[in-house]
C-alpha cells in the first residue's frame, strides 16, 4: 500500500473486496467513522463559470456515455440506502439542472426510497421552470448559490449575466414549497467579500438560511491562495458589525457548517440562522459523515483526495451488488484523517491541491 499526501491509492478496479479491512456494516473508515450522506454528480457539466471552480472558457465536458445512466444512478443510491446505511441524498454537479432527465430522475428516486431525504444543489439557472416539477417529482429541498446582490459583480464572478435568471429560480423554488431553503456563498477578496452582511439581512427577510463558504482549493485555474481565502474568522468579524451572532444550540451532528443564531444588537428575537462553512481554517474533518460519487461513477471519501474508486465499470461488468456494495466500502474504509489544510500532523505545507475541480467532483 502506498501513501500520498494522506491519501492512500487505491486498488487495481479489475478486483472487487481486496483491501484488507475488518468485515462490517455500513460505509465505515478506520478513524470510526460513518458516512450516512451520500452527494451524487449528475453531471459535470455547468453553464456558469465562476471563477473559484472553473476557467472562462470552461473545461472538457465528459463523454455522455461516461456519465452515469439513470438505472446506474438508481442502482447506486438503492445499494447505499438498502445495504450501507444512507440517510441523506445529495444530488449536486456541475450543473444538475441542465442534466434534461433531472426530474425523471428524482420521480424515481422518490418511487423507490418514500422517506429518503433528497436535496439538490443547483446555482438556480433554470429553476425558475423545473422548481415546481422537481417538488412534483419528490424532492425535499433546494440548497442555491448566490455570491451578492450585485448584478455587476455577479457577473465578474460567475462570467455570465444570468443575475434576474438566478432571483427568479429562487423565488419559484420558494413558492414550490422546496425549504428550507439554504443560500450557498462563496466570498472573494477584493470582489464581494464587503456583501455578506447585506447577503445575510436579505436572507433573514425571506426566511431563508445562508450559508458562508470559505474558498476552497479546488478551482481549475488553481489560482487559490491560504492567503487570498476569507476566513470564517473574517467572516464572522464583519457579520457582527452589524448582527449579533451566538451558536446555535442545536447540536451539529457532523454538519459542515457550523450554526449561529442571528440577532440585531442588543434585542433578543432571533432573526434566523446563518451558517458558516469553514473548510480551510476550521476544518470538521474528524466528523465527516459525507461519500461521494462522481458523475463517471468514481468514489470519492473526501473532496480533497486524489484517488478514486471506479464503481460504474464494476456495474457495467456485469458485477453483483455485493460486489459494488464491497467496493464502495472499501474505497471508504481507507479514507484520510484529514485533508491535511492546517490539521495537527498534516501541515498545510504538505498538501497538494487536486486536479479535479469542485464542478468534476460534485459538492
Amino acid at each position: 500500500m502506498t501513501v500520498q499526501l494522506g491519501m492512500p491509492l487505491l486498488p487495481s478496479s479489475a478486483r472487487a473486496a481486496t483491501v484488507d479491512r475488518p468485515a462490517f456494516e455500513g460505509l465505515r473508515d478506520r478513524y470510526g467513522r460513518v458516512a450516512t450522506d451520500l452527494r451524487l454528480s449528475l453531471t459535470d457539466k455547468c453553464n456558469l463559470r465562476c471563477s473559484y471552480c472553473m476557467p472562462a472558457d470552461g473545461l472538457p465536458w465528459l463523454a455522455k456515455q461516461a456519465v452515469l445512466t439513470a438505472d446506474e444512478i438508481l442502482r447506486l443510491v438503492r445499494i447505499g440506502v438498502d445495504r450501507l446505511g444512507v440517510r441523506e441524498l445529495r444530488l449536486t454537479g456541475g450543473e444538475p439542472l441542465v442534466r434534461a432527465d433531472v426530474v425523471e430522475i428524482v420521480a424515481a428516486l422518490r418511487r423507490a426510497h418514500p422517506e429518503l431525504p433528497i436535496a439538490l444543489t443547483t446555482n438556480a439557472v433554470g429553476l425558475d421552470v423545473k422548481a415546481a416539477p422537481l417538488k412534483a417529482a419528490g424532492l425535499s429541498r433546494v440548497n442555491i448559490s448566490l455570491d451578492t446582490l450585485h448584478p455587476e459583480t455577479f457577473a465578474q464572478l460567475t462570467r455570465r449575466p444570468f443575475f434576474d435568471r438566478v432571483l427568479a429560480g429562487i423565488e419559484a423554488a420558494d413558492a414550490a414549497g422546496l425549504g428550507p431553503i439554504k443560500i450557498n456563498s462563496v466570498l472573494m477578496r477584493g470582489i464581494n467579500d464587503g456583501d455578506g452582511a447585506d447577503l445575510l439581512a436579505w436572507c433573514l427577510e425571506r426566511g431563508y438560511e445562508l450559508r458562508f463558504i470559505e474558498q476552497m482549493p479546488l478551482d481549475a485555474d488553481h489560482g487559490w491562495t491560504r492567503e487570498g481565502t476569507v476566513t470564517a474568522a473574517e467572516m464572522r468579524e464583519r457579520l457582527s458589525e452589524r448582527f449579533r451572532l451566538s451558536p446555535d444550540p442545536r447540536a451539529r451532528d457532523g454538519a459542515p457548517a457550523e450554526r449561529f443564531e442571528v440577532r440585531l444588537p442588543g434585542c433578543d428575537e432571533v432573526l434566523g440562522i446563518v451558517g458558516i462553512i469553514a473548510s480551510v481554517t476550521e476544518p470538521f474533518c474528524a466528523d465527516c459523515k459525507r461519500t461521494r460519487i462522481t458523475a463517471e461513477g468514481k468514489v470519492m471519501s473526501c473532496l480533497f483526495s486524489h484517488e478514486e474508486t471506479d464503481l460504474r465499470d464494476l456495474m457495467r461488468g456485469g458485477a453483483d451488488d455485493d460486489d459494488i456494495a464491497a467496493r464502495w466500502q472499501d474505497a471508504m474504509w481507507l479514507k484520510p484523517r484529514a485533508h491535511g489544510m492546517g490539521h495537527v500532523g498534516l501541515g498545510a505545507a504538505d498538501f497538494v491541491q487536486p486536479d479535479r475541480s469542485m464542478s468534476a467532483i460534485g459538492g
